[in-house]
């Protein structure tokens, strides 16, 4: 018999999982190690249970920090480490390679032929190429417009599964909001599924994505993939759209795996056109035209409302943000600033009233002075953005994450939420893309 390889998967509790789940689980030639873990606090050293590993791993696989990779190199001979986690600029895949490179083994990246699953259903998945670009509400949109031409769409979200536990979230279904807090959701993950259970449509998510797309199917006349940390999509698509932020310019062919969905798209969405620059609009463009030439590309807004405006206007407020978006999305601001400034807010900064890890995300980011992420992977971390929130010194505070933040934490300042959809401009639009995609599968 040949000897196994044994490689350790570098992750982020997501793409990892699934790579280890259609590749290496049932695979005799490799013995997977380890997995480790980076960019979300609180995910190493855990186990990977046998429920989920099988069974050529009955106790199951450990997940450490990465830090811990060159001892687990030496200690399990490892020859191949899978960089399996997204949202990377090249200089930092290029300082992993070498990094791994020097310790021995080869550094693996798996593409879509591997990893990807073929649906029964049509697949649309919505995609981008940064965190941050406004993917959830373009995904809210093409789910609405699948709704109103009386189709059944369910929504299946790349993974957040950040309880310590990883039994509890194999396969998981979410039809109500009650449903989030039976599953001990993150504000993370209340952030991308709350929306979509407000509309009316039922989302799925978890570990096991080949479970979670047998029982998706059962009740879908469509399957929408809704993309997470710009990475590629699980399911093999039949649309692939792809958003752009033109905030920042030139990272849609400079970041890993974006490039890739920007290379693969179908529909490229050119976002936020409303409070970009003309020039920077033009370089998202140029770029998706040199690298993909045969997309359609489609303009867009994303219009910011306000809740009750004369709560802010000439007050002294902290703004909260999506955090995803504005910690490993590089955005120094997001979605409740631009609406704090132009309600005529006065913005304070954040800084000085963070406790405990809050105070270390903005150690960690430092390019953040003027916002405050909603961290809350875990109910601590949820007690210390409150604290944080609870003792700053303003008058009220401006929530521009996509949730109601009052449903997790308790508020003691008035405060008002900033709202924001995606608005197409001109033609071809989204419902013209749709539209022709039901009648090519023929949709009824």
């Amino acid at each position: 018999m040949m000897s196994k390889t044994k490689i350790i998967i570098m992750g982020a509790a997501g793409r990892d999982f699934h790579n280890f789940n259609v590749a290496f689980r049932n695979n005799e030639s490799y013995e997977v190690v380890a997995f480790t873990a980076e960019q979300i606090p609180g995910i190493g050293d855990r186990i990977y249970p046998p429920e989920l590993s099988g069974p050529l791993y009955p106790k199951g696989i450990k997940i450490h920090p990465e830090e811990k990779l060159p001892e687990l190199i030496k200690e399990h001979g490892v020859e191949q480490c899978i960089l399996a986690y997204s949202d990377l600029p090249y200089e930092v895949v290029g300082h992993k390679i070498a990094w791994v490179n020097s310790l021995g083994p080869d550094m693996r990246l798996m593409g879509p032929d591997t990893t990807m699953i073929r649906s029964k259903k049509p697949v649309i998945a919505v995609c981008a190429v940064r965190t941050g670009c406004g993917k959830s509400q373009t995904s809210r949109r093409v789910n609405q417009i699948l709704v109103d031409m009386g189709l059944k769409p369910v929504n299946i979200r790349h993974p957040m599964p950040y309880d310590p536990d990883l039994t509890t979230q194999i396969a998981q279904r979410y039809e109500k909001l009650e449903d989030m807090d039976k599953y001990r959701c993150t504000i993370e993950e209340r952030e991308e599924y709350e929306p979509m259970i407000n509309m009316g449509v039922t989302l799925y998510a978890g570990v096991d994505y080949g479970k979670i797309l047998e029982q998706a199917e059962n009740e879908a006349d469509v399957i929408t993939w809704d993309g997470g940390n710009n990475d590629f999509p699980f399911y093999k698509p039949d649309l692939l759209i792809v958003i752009t932020d033109p905030h920042r310019p030139g990272h849609e062919i400079s970041y890993y795996p974006g490039e890739t969905n920007l290379r693969m798209a179908d529909v490229v969405v050119i976002n936020k056109i409303d409070t970009a620059d003309y020039d920077d609009v033009e370089e998202v463009r140029e770029n998706t035209m040199m690298v993909n030439p045969n997309a359609t590309i489609v303009d867009a807004a994303s219009p910011l409302t306000i809740d009750d405006m004369a709560k802010i206007r000439g007050r002294r407020v902290i703004v909260v943000e999506d955090g995803p978006t504005v910690t490993h999305g590089d955005m120094p601001y997001g979605a409740g600033y631009i609406a704090a400034r132009k309600a005529g807010a006065i913005i304070v900064d954040p800084r000085p009233f963070a406790v405990g890890s809050i105070e270390e995300t903005f150690e960690k980011y430092s390019h953040l002075e003027d916002v405050l992420p909603a961290m809350g992977y875990g109910k601590t971390q949820m007690e210390e953005l409150q604290k944080t929130i609870n003792k700053s010194d303003v008058d009220a505070v401006v929530i521009g994450t996509p949730i109601d933040l009052n449903r997790v934490i308790k508020i003691d300042k008035p405060n008002v939420r900033v709202r924001y959809d995606l608005q197409e401009i001109g033609r071809p639009n989204l419902e013209d893309v749709l539209t022709e995609f039901v009648k090519k599968h023929n949709l009824k």
